[in-house]
């Protein structure tokens, strides 16, 4: 699913990243425990968090993670934009909480991660 389309769907504000609108993911994974990210996405997933740290940028930047969307309309401070920026990672928030923003993704086609057994 392309990024613009999961923007309209989440009624998304980007905040960092806007060049990558055109660009693609291939699943989508909802936690606040960044364990749970290092444990689950695969490259091409896009994560959704209501947690906003420094940790949650330098976690998706360890794993290729193109895009991060901040649910129940957090913010993250400028400091935590400038490094998603320079580590080439899109950021978005959305008033949505993660259960609404997970829901609207997956009934709009956009699959979960495929765990391994």
């Amino acid at each position: 699913m392309i990024l613009s389309e999961i923007a309209d769907i989440l009624d998304a504000k980007v905040l960092c990243g806007d060049a990558m609108l055109n660009e693609c993911v291939e699943s989508a994974f909802g936690a606040d425990m960044m364990s749970d990210v290092l444990a689950f996405v695969k490259p091409h997933t896009l994560v959704l968090t209501g947690l906003v740290n420094h940790h949650v940028v330098r976690t998706c930047s360890m794993l290729d993670v193109r895009c991060v969307i901040f649910v129940r309309g957090k913010q993250p401070t400028a400091d935590i934009v400038e490094e998603a920026a320079d580590s080439d990672i899109m950021l978005m928030t959305t008033d949505h909480t993660l259960y609404e923003s997970c829901g609207m993704l997956y009934g709009a086609g956009l699959p979960p991660v495929e765990r391994g057994i």
